[in-house]
């Protein structure tokens, strides 16, 4: 039910509507052998919403993804989908109201393309598993959101990984569930690719209603596309947008004890650099923000204040072509492009 709150704002009533939550996970606990990975999970994920499950390898998101699916039992807590416990729905009713692409390897080798989407249609089909002019429709429609037309008469041992992941996600669209789980989705994909798929996740999530949770480690696209975050740290896992992770601070805490860290002014990644040379930068536009990006790549800080002394300046010209100048200890050098601007500076050692 979607529960409508009432705000006072000077003198207008104003109406805020919340989002009904479809999953809603309280005081889990996940694990085997009654040993917990991870406890004490209070998380919800809301119609028609993206959610990314964030973390690092061997954290724990295979593991939970699969216990929302109800293919290992939690150790102790709640998991209610659709207002309704996990543990109260039959076989039948889940498969039609959840489904999982897993990382796991199916043996559909010498099965079509076409066939293995198909397969996503048996909590339809009667009992001789007959597809119906519906069920055809829906299988034509799951390939053509995944951009498989061209593949449907291959079969699967002949097609790349890639695409083989696409071809089990079809498989997943065609069960028509409201709720889609995918572990690693990306996992196998180029860069193009996983962007082009977690963008199609997100369509999903408006233009069918559906509620999409998927893992991931690569932080950059749960970023840019998800509508929440389940961030797993250590043996917690905290939730919300992006930017209110950011925000609170919880989101640089998956960077700890690495080399990585997190720009929150900048929203960018970087190594962390405890010995970096100081350098002096001037230039406007495109031009200086891409020689900022390199120079920072071979370990240069980037300090124009005037109580720093450098003796190293480099300046970007306003010019085309541009040319990159560089001033040290009272002499210049010209370059012509930023590889050869790296190069001089690794040559005269100015590190």
């Amino acid at each position: 039910m979607v529960e409508n709150k009432e705000y006072t704002i000077g003198n207008k009533l104003e109406h805020l509507v919340e989002n009904p939550k479809f999953l809603t996970i309280s005081d889990l606990s996940v694990g085997y052998r009654k040993q917990p990975i991870l406890s004490s999970l209070n998380l919800s994920a809301a119609e028609c919403e993206l959610v990314a499950l964030v973390g690092r390898n061997g954290i724990g998101k295979s593991t939970l993804m699969r216990t929302i699916a109800r293919l290992q039992p939690a150790i102790s807590g709640r998991i209610h989908i659709g207002g309704k416990s996990l543990a109260d729905y039959s076989r039948s009713e889940l498969a039609c109201l959840l489904s999982i692409v897993s990382t796991e390897s199916v043996g559909v080798s010498h099965m079509t393309v076409k066939q293995l989407v198909a397969l996503g249609r048996f909590p339809y089909t009667n009992w001789i598993g007959r597809l119906t002019g519906a069920d055809v429709a829906a299988v034509e429609e799951a390939i053509q959101l995944v951009g498989i037309t061209h593949l449907v008469d291959k079969n699967m041992h002949e097609i790349s990984d890639g695409e083989r992941q696409r071809a089990m996600i079809a498989r997943t669209l065609a069960q028509d569930t409201n709720m889609i789980l995918l572990d690693e989705p990306t996992a196998f994909l180029d860069m193009p690719n996983k962007y082009e798929l977690i963008r199609l996740l997100h369509r999903l999530t408006r233009k069918k209603r559906k509620t999409i949770i998927f893992s991931t480690h690569d932080l950059n696209i749960a970023m840019q596309e998800a509508d929440k975050l389940w961030l797993m740290v250590d043996d917690r896992v905290y939730e919300g947008a992006p930017e209110d992770l950011i925000l609170s601070g919880q989101l640089v805490r998956i960077f700890e004890g690495s080399k990585l860290q997190f720009d929150d002014n900048k929203g960018e990644f970087n190594i962390k650099r405890s010995d970096a040379r100081s350098i002096k930068l001037f230039g406007h536009g495109k031009n200086l923000f891409w020689t900022r990006k390199a120079l920072e790549r071979m370990g240069y800080a980037i300090d124009n204040q005037d109580s720093n002394f450098s003796d190293i300046h480099v300046i970007v010209s306003d010019t085309q072509p541009v040319f990159w100048t560089v001033t040290h200890q009272g002499t210049s050098q010209r370059f012509d492009s930023i590889y050869n601007l790296s190069q001089n500076l690794l040559i005269n050692n100015y590190l």
